[in-house]
């Protein structure tokens, strides 16, 4: 299959998971935002803020690390050695954490929740996070080995089992918040078993202890950037909490809900342009930056659209999705899918390929201190929707000392005249919607100002040839066989 093809085929392959595990929770919203209320939600996100936490302590930054590893192994037998020993390291640390959290589970919950009533949320949010980590590592081998087929599916059946059940939890057996991590745990357990089986007969189980240990020296520096980074990442919801209420927390959860599918796409497009990025670098070396930059700016017109689209779109979909008490979310998405938008310049693996993973952690430290300093102020004054504008300035400026920084040990040549005029159109629609939602504008010429900028865009890929018939047909073609499952 032709490179372009083969590019375009698994930028789909990894898109429809996204849409699936998005839409789901996208159309669960007018059925739960009924059933659940603000502060239901509201210590959901703290719980699982917690989740997040500690999943990102017990991963000791090994995701991360087993992706660039994997690409330093030709060897199957060490590959497979460096998938069991990272599982068996991460498995081992998550038990001792769930028992660490078990014991201390009301008390956390006072701590973080502000209530001992949401120690069993708490815990069990966090298994649910776990489980779904430890998935991770099996999509990550078939990520690197340009599988998007069987990446997909996998994470389609357990974002669809997920939805069934939580829906049977929450809305036919009553059980109310806790229904929502008790059917994610359900369907990532399932899914995790079904990953077991298939990579056991494949990739003969073995354990190597020396594999394990360089892997470990490159991960513990990432170690306190995964815990800062956490904290930074969710600060804003616990600050709403502390300072504002906790039916605050449930409406920028909301809002982030809806933004979160730019950042997630974002990663699914990650998943195509990542190993080829690795590939250039190792091949190329400090040559290889001309190759990567020139390789990746279709990918920055591609990230881009549906942050533009949600963006522009904010306010018909929380109209659309929500009851009254949770309007107020419509800036929060703005604002957030703004930032995410941004954020394709901080995936590129740059440091990680310098093996600059003490940096990274120092640059975390430099994030969160940033977004302490500008949330605090933003969140006393205007609640959720100033943690929105304080996550992206703070983000922003944070995003800018890392790109210079990244920039400084791996050089990318980047297209700035192409990039430039797609970001610079990004942000000005953000400006002239801000704008018009100000002025309180009549909706009619609100819509159809996004409707312009949205044709304006179009007529840029149109320009930048990365909106073309070549392409649409090339599409069309793929479709059947991007459609088609795959249990190979």
């Amino acid at each position: 299959m032709p490179e372009k093809e083969k590019q375009i085929k698994n930028s789909f392959i990894y898109i429809l998971p996204i849409l699936v595990g998005n839409i789901i929770p996208i159309i669960t919203l007018p059925i739960f935002t009924r059933i659940l209320s603000k502060e239901d939600f509201g210590a959901l996100a703290l719980a699982q803020t917690y989740g997040l936490f500690m999943t990102g302590i017990a991963n000791f930054g090994l995701l991360t690390i087993y992706e660039r590893n994997f690409f330093e192994y030709k060897d199957n037998n060490k590959q497979a050695s460096l998938l069991y020993s990272i599982l068996l390291f991460v498995i081992s640390a998550f038990i001792i954490c769930a028992l660490f959290t078990f014991y201390f589970r009301f008390t956390f919950s006072r701590w973080i929740i502000g209530s001992e009533n949401h120690g069993n949320l708490l815990f069990w949010s966090f298994c649910s996070t776990a489980i779904v980590s430890l998935k991770l590592y099996y999509l990550t081998y078939f990520k690197n080995t340009e599988n998007a087929k069987s990446f997909a599916w996998y994470t389609i059946d357990e974002n669809v089992m997920g939805f069934v059940l939580s829906l049977i939890f929450v809305v036919f057996m009553k059980i109310g918040v806790l229904g929502i991590p008790y059917g994610q745990i359900i369907a990532s357990l399932i899914v995790f078993t079904f990953l077991n089986k298939r990579f056991l007969k494949s990739l003969p189980f073995n354990v190597d202890i020396i594999i394990l240990r360089e892997a470990l020296k490159i991960s513990y520096p990432l170690t306190p950037r995964i815990f800062l980074g956490i904290i930074g990442s969710q600060f804003d919801k616990y600050m709403i909490g502390l300072i504002s209420t906790i039916g605050g927390v449930g409406i920028y959860s909301i809002g982030q809900k809806v933004a979160n599918v730019v950042f997630v796409y974002m990663t699914a497009i990650q998943n195509v342009f990542a190993p080829q990025v690795y590939k250039r670098m190792f091949d190329l070396g400090e040559k290889g930056g001309e190759s990567v930059g020139k390789y990746l700016t279709p990918f920055s017109y591609l990230s881009t659209a549906l942050a533009l689209l949600i963006l522009l779109f904010s306010e018909e979909i929380i109209l659309l999705l929500t009851p009254e008490p949770y309007h107020g979310a419509i800036p929060i998405v703005m604002a957030l899918s703004l930032y995410y938008g941004f954020l394709f310049f901080g995936k590129q693996p740059q440091l990680l390929f310098a093996k600059k993973t003490f940096i990274t952690s120092l640059l975390t430290f430099t994030n969160i201190g940033l977004n302490v300093l500008v949330n605090i102020p933003f969140i006393m004054k205007w609640g959720a929707i100033g943690a929105a504008w304080g996550t992206m300035l703070s983000g922003l400026l944070s995003l800018l000392i890392s790109f210079m920084i990244s920039q400084h040990y791996y050089y990318i040549k980047w297209e700035w005249k192409k990039v430039g005029a797609i970001y610079l159109l990004l942000l000005i629609s953000f400006i002239i919607l801000l704008l018009m939602r100000s002025m309180e504008t009549f909706y009619f010429f609100r819509i159809i100002t996004k409707f312009f900028l949205l044709a304006a865009y179009i007529l840029l890929g149109i320009k930048l040839r990365f909106v073309t018939t070549n392409n649409f047909a090339l599409v069309r073609n793929l479709m059947p066989k991007i459609l088609r499952p795959s249990i190979s």
